[in-house]
């Protein structure tokens, strides 16, 4: 039988989700300005806020495997 996941896992998936449902309800509430732009402008801005969410899941990730969210002094 595998192990269960520890809380800091449970905590860092339910964080994770968060930061998306939160990131995406930013970018949709943007969504009546961003419109008015002509598509050529907007498809570089939408590929740039789509991927921007990624940034702080490094550290969360680092944090859920390690319990730290910056990488151990060398």
């Amino acid at each position: 039988m595998p192990p269960s996941p520890s809380a800091r896992s449970l905590v860092g998936i339910a964080a994770i989700v968060l930061l998306i449902v939160l990131w995406a309800a930013f970018v949709a509430s943007l969504a009546p300005i961003v419109s008015r732009w002509p598509i050529l402008v907007q498809a570089p801005f939408y590929l740039t806020v789509g991927m921007f969410w990624i940034i702080p899941l490094k550290p969360l990730v680092r944090w859920i495997v390690s319990g730290r969210f910056r990488p151990p002094p060398e």
